[in-house]
């Protein structure tokens, strides 16, 4: 609706995971530097885990883009299966024929070895990815460890991935599968972007669109971070939302009052409508450190200098040098018209 409106070739900001948009940060480096090693000839079981949204499924479609024909790929994105299920749909991605319909696991697990030691003899790799592995139940697991089994003497006929959430290495830490996490040969935990790779993101994604990378303030963007926490999948609900907004009204850029209406309309969590300064006020500290010093000031120098200060408070100050607690009762000043009320 607003590509035309702002030059767009494209939608800069969709969720799908379009490897096109994949923006590097260094963690995103390192963690598809992780997957290209499983992939490689000494590559064993690799580990992945993420925060929701941060880009690991993004980071999966970006491996299946590289240039790799030495290497067949299985790719499973529903992990809530169970063993025969899983196996079948390893076999299916692979393209390997299955058996007749009610097969037994032995027999998935034959025609699926049969196929591997094909493939190693035509000088080619097999991967197995599972995206949202940590949904993997406990006897899919260990079947994952079971097929690490398939082996010559020298390689892996399966390189395995499992790829998830934070959850996935609490699961994968219970006793019952420590087998299954002592075979695990690289780990890697994909952290969100920081404040600067917050902007180069929005940036970089605009600019691949065709668009110019200022549409956003830079109040705007200070903004995107606050509301995010550099969490990918965040940053483009968020920013798509503002675009429309600002197309809607007429604006040539994404405000920071933008911005924030379009985070109230699709955010869980509630915003703020007063816009926050960039910085805390200090105001009301230096005011409360001048209270604090002038106070310490009096008890130290006593009476004169507080009466100097402040004229009016001469009239409740105690005598210098008397102590009230132990002066005899003096007759308290009446007002005119009042009489002393006796003890």
């Amino acid at each position: 609706m607003y590509k035309e409106y702002f030059g767009l070739r494209d939608v800069p900001f969709s969720i799908t995971p379009d490897p096109r948009y994949v923006y590097m940060s260094p963690h995103h480096r390192e963690a598809l530097g992780h997957l290209l090693y499983g992939t490689g000839e000494d590559g064993g079981f690799v580990q992945i885990t993420g925060e929701v949204g941060t880009g690991k499924t993004t980071l999966i479609r970006t491996l299946l883009e590289q240039q790799l024909p030495e290497v067949d790929v299985a790719l499973i994105l529903n992990p809530r299966l169970n063993v025969t299920e899983f196996l079948a749909a390893i076999c299916d991605e692979l393209r390997v024929a299955n058996p007749r319909a009610g097969a037994s696991l032995k027999q998935l697990v034959d025609v699926l070895n049969a196929h591997l030691l094909k493939t190693h003899a035509l000088g080619k790799r097999t991967v197995l990815i599972v995206d949202e592995a940590q949904h993997l139940n406990r006897d899919v697991l260990e079947q994952v460890r079971l097929l690490t089994n398939l082996e010559t003497h020298r390689h892996k006929l399966l390189r395995i991935m499992l790829v998830g959430q934070p959850e996935l290495r609490d699961l994968l830490a219970r006793k019952d599968l420590r087998q299954l996490a002592q075979r695990i040969t690289a780990r890697y935990h994909l952290a969100s972007l920081n404040r600067q790779q917050t902007r180069e993101y929005v940036q970089h994604r605009l600019q691949v669109a065709g668009g110019k990378p200022n549409l956003f303030t830079a109040a705007a963007m200070r903004d995107i971070y606050r509301l995010t926490k550099g969490t990918p999948r965040l940053i483009n609900i968020i920013c798509d939302r503002s675009l429309l907004g600002a197309y809607g009204q007429g604006k040539s850029q994404v405000t920071r009052p933008i911005l924030r209406k379009a985070a109230r309309e699709v955010l869980a969590q509630g915003v703020t409508s007063k816009p926050e300064r960039d910085g805390p006020l200090l105001w009301p500290w230096l005011a409360m450190l001048g209270a604090s010093l002038a106070l310490g000031a009096s008890l130290y120098l006593g009476r004169p200098y507080l009466e100097r200060m402040f004229p009016s408070s001469a009239a409740v100050l105690p005598a210098a040098g008397v102590n009230q607690s132990a002066a005899p009762e003096a007759a308290t000043p009446q007002s005119p018209g009042v009489e002393a009320v006796a003890e």
